[in-house]
Formats: structure tokens, C-alpha cells, sequence
């Protein structure tokens, strides 16, 4: 018995300094953001918004190319369209109806002086082609084209956004998962030694010189850890569910690495410059993104109530006089919104309001930017610092299960101080990797907060 307790401390400690070997079904950080950005749903979705934003840019860039129509037109009608009436006597003057009346018999010029009727454009085809050149739209034509690189410029952040939101819930997972892993491993680890505290226990009670509720006492307390690693393998296999899920996996039969966790001390980290930090965010871009597009949106409201300008050339065919005509031609537009001027000057003031909020907004955000920088860097401090007393803490456990093996080996302490102590001991080993996988978890809120 008092061999058993003396593998205590080296027990229970093996879970943490363990160095597994990679193997199949073994799975790193890095190979789980990977597998993460490449399936997971919402960066398939920004990039699909990238692809949408590139194709508006380059039909923005359509408009400083002439645009090209063409017509066609085929009618039947049941009268003709033009009709006239010509009395051919009117045009002939005394001296050809003389001439006339010695050349023609005198039906033809009885037939002369009855009016005839005439009847025109019954049917017909009608086509054109006209390509017309855009001089001067009030700047709407390349504002327009500044508006949708700077919706592309948009979409690429929102990438960036969803790639960091990716990378965050993963590594949140990750960490979440190895430090019920490194819980499984202790709880092992107990198992085996209260398995030995129990064998020699039960062959001092069968010799007499031990009493019986001391290896009650042991029952128990394996009876207590084994609810507690049901509950810890029910907690792995739904993580491992949830990452399967996020990351896209074909199983959620695997396991995260955790060579790094325990045993290792705590990352320094330096403090950032939030001023300098601030302009690298993806926020604080997207914040500017938004000012810059309200101005080119006003711009644009501005020139809606210019005039526009355009030259064109065109090439027209008809048979509306049963004969084939085709002709070509040049020509310049100028259109001028007047009528629009009224309504057009409330719209302008509007985009302009929009144009200062996003300016106060840009200011305010900032000043809210700053503030998270602060915020997680005072959580880096305070999670680093309660690593730090983990720590501590398992040395005076270890201590203290020190002093209870000596003073059960002796004689003096009852099996109950000896469990109690190996109880706080276990614990002060999962308080120090649930310390760990915070520390990890607000070291990566603080990179994204900075930029980083």
C-alpha cells in the first residue's frame, strides 16, 4: 500500500507532460483551419460575393464603351398609311393641254382631268443599327466605376472577416477539445492508481490490518471518477461532432493534437500600439470602405442632375416606298434634366447626410476598436496571471498529497485525508488545463482584436 501511494504524484502528472506521436487520425490546429476555410459554408459564401462583386466591376467598366442597338420592323397594314389625292389638270398649263390635244385621243384626256387617287406605305420593313458614345454623364459613368471596386475592396474584407470568425470558432473547438482529452488522460491515470490503492487495500483488510471501510472508501471514489469520465467521453464526442461538422470532416473519429498544452509556460505577449493597430483591422478598413463609397454615391446623385452628352453614328434600311433605301448618318445628343432638379436637389442633400454618418460612425467605431484592443489585452494579462496560480496551486497540492502519503504510510492519516488529497490534487491539474486553453482562447481574441 504504501508502494502504491509513493506512484501518486507520477501518475496522475503523465497525462501532462505525455508527448503523443502524430498518427493517423491525429489532427493538428493547422490541418483543422485548413480543412475549416476550404468547407466551411460562410467562406464559400464570401467568396461567391467576391465573384458577384468582380462581375458588377467589370460591367461598370462596360459603360465607357459605346453602346450598340439595332432595330427591326415589319408592318402590314390594312390601308395605306399616306394617301393624296392629285388632279393631274391642275398642273397642266393652256399650252401643253393644247400640245396634249393634238398628241392623245380624247379619251386619255377625258382621264386626265378626273383627279386620281394615291395610296402609299400599305406595307414594310424598317432596320437599323445606332452606336452611341457617352462625352460627358456628370462624372456617373466613372464614379460608377470607383463605386464597384470599392464594393470588390468590400467583399475581399468580409472574406477576411469570415475567415478570422472561422479560425476563432475553430481554434475554440480545438482547445475546447484538448482540454477534455487532457481531463481524459488524468482521469486514466486515477483510475489506475486507485486500482492499486484498492488491490493493496483489499489484501491488508483480508490480513486484518486493514479496516474494511477503507476499501469502501476507495469503491466510491473509483465509483466517483467513473461518472466523471462518462461524462468527459459524452463532452469529446460531441466537440468531436461539432468540429467534424464545421471543419467538414468525413468522420468525427479523431483526435487533436495537445503536445503543446501542459507543461509549458505561458507565451509572453508584447502590447500593441492600438493607434497603429486600429488602421490594420479588417473593421476599421471596412469602416473606410464605407465613408469612401457615401462620397462616390453622392458624387454619382450630383451628376444624375448634369446634362449628358453622347455622339453616335447609325445605318438605317426601308422599303416604305416600294423601293429599297438605306442610308447612313451622324449625330450628337445632349439630354437635360430639368424637370428632375426639384426632387433631384432633396436627393443629393440626403446622400450627403448619409456621407457624415458614415464619417461620425468611422469615428465612433474607432473609439469602440481601442477599447476591445484594451479589453482583451487586460484579459491576456489576467488569464496569463491565473496560469500562473494554477500553477502554484498544483505545487501545494503536490505537497500536500506528499505530506498525506508519509503521514498514511505511518499510521498517523486516515484513507479519507489520502483520497481528499489525491482529489485536490486531480483537480488542481484540470484547473490548470481549463487555465491553459483560456489563456490560448483569449490570446487569439486578442490578435484578431489588434489585427494580427
Amino acid at each position: 500500500m504504501a508502494a502504491s501511494c509513493l506512484s501518486i504524484s507520477a501518475q496522475v502528472t503523465t497525462p501532462l507532460t505525455h508527448r503523443e506521436g502524430a498518427g493517423e487520425g491525429i489532427l493538428s490546429l493547422q490541418q483543422l483551419k485548413d480543412s475549416a476555410l476550404q468547407n466551411n459554408i460562410a467562406i464559400r459564401n464570401a467568396k461567391h460575393a467576391i465573384d458577384a462583386a468582380q462581375q458588377q466591376r467589370k460591367e461598370a467598366f462596360t459603360k465607357y464603351f459605346p453602346s450598340v442597338s439595332g432595330t427591326g420592323l415589319w408592318f402590314n397594314a390594312n390601308k395605306g398609311m399616306a394617301k393624296m389625292d392629285v388632279n393631274p389638270s391642275d398642273y397642266i398649263s393652256p399650252e401643253l393641254g393644247a400640245s396634249l390635244a393634238q398628241m392623245l385621243p380624247a379619251e386619255a384626256l377625258a382621264a386626265m382631268g378626273s383627279p386620281i387617287s394615291m395610296s402609299m406605305m400599305k406595307n414594310g420593313t424598317i432596320a437599323g443599327v445606332t452606336a452611341v458614345q457617352p462625352i460627358f454623364a456628370g462624372g456617373q459613368i466613372i464614379n460608377g466605376n470607383k463605386l464597384a471596386k470599392v464594393g470588390e475592396d468590400v467583399s475581399r474584407l468580409q472574406l477576411q472577416l469570415s475567415e478570422n470568425d472561422v479560425e476563432k470558432q475553430t481554434e475554440q473547438y480545438y482547445w475546447q477539445l484538448v482540454s477534455l482529452q487532457e481531463k481524459m488522460k488524468t482521469i486514466e491515470a486515477v483510475q489506475a492508481l486507485l486500482a492499486d490503492i484498492h488491490k493493496d487495500v483489499d489484501v491488508a483488510v483480508r490480513a486484518g490490518v486493514a479496516m474494511k471501510n477503507d476499501l469502501l472508501q476507495v469503491q466510491l471514489r473509483q465509483n466517483d471518477v467513473e461518472s466523471q469520465k462518462l461524462k468527459l467521453q459524452n463532452g469529446i464526442g460531441i466537440v468531436r461532432l461539432l468540429m467534424a461538422q464545421y471543419c467538414g470532416l468525413n468522420s468525427e473519429q479523431f483526435s487533436v493534437e495537445s503536445t503543446e498544452i501542459i507543461g509549458g509556460s505561458s507565451q509572453q505577449v508584447i502590447k500593441q500600439d492600438f493607434d497603429q493597430s486600429l488602421l490594420g483591422t479588417p473593421e476599421y478598413r471596412l469602416l473606410n470602405k464605407q465613408v469612401e463609397a457615401t462620397k462616390l454615391q453622392h458624387k454619382m446623385e450630383v451628376g444624375k442632375n448634369l446634362p449628358t452628352v453622347g455622339v453616335g453614328a447609325g445605318y438605317n434600311y426601308h422599303n416604305l416606298l416600294d423601293n429599297d433605301r438605306s442610308f447612313g448618318m451622324v449625330f450628337a445628343t445632349v439630354s437635360v434634366p430639368i424637370s428632375d432638379w426639384w426632387g433631384g436637389s432633396h436627393a443629393v442633400k440626403r446622400k450627403k447626410i448619409a456621407q457624415q454618418q458614415a464619417e461620425e460612425q468611422l469615428a465612433d467605431n474607432s473609439q469602440l476598436l481601442k477599447i476591445s484592443m484594451q479589453n482583451a489585452w487586460n484579459n491576456v494579462e489576467e488569464s496569463r496571471q491565473q496560469l500562473q496560480i494554477t500553477q502554484r496551486s498544483i505545487e501545494q497540492a503536490e505537497e500536500n498529497l506528499r505530506l498525506n502519503r508519509d503521514y498514511y504510510k505511518a499510521g498517523t492519516s486516515k484513507m479519507s485525508d489520502l483520497l481528499e488529497a489525491q482529489l485536490l490534487y486531480q483537480q488542481s491539474l484540470d484547473r490548470r488545463t481549463d487555465a491553459y486553453a483560456d489563456y490560448q482562447n483569449k490570446l487569439l481574441e486578442y490578435r484578431h482584436a489588434t489585427g494580427q
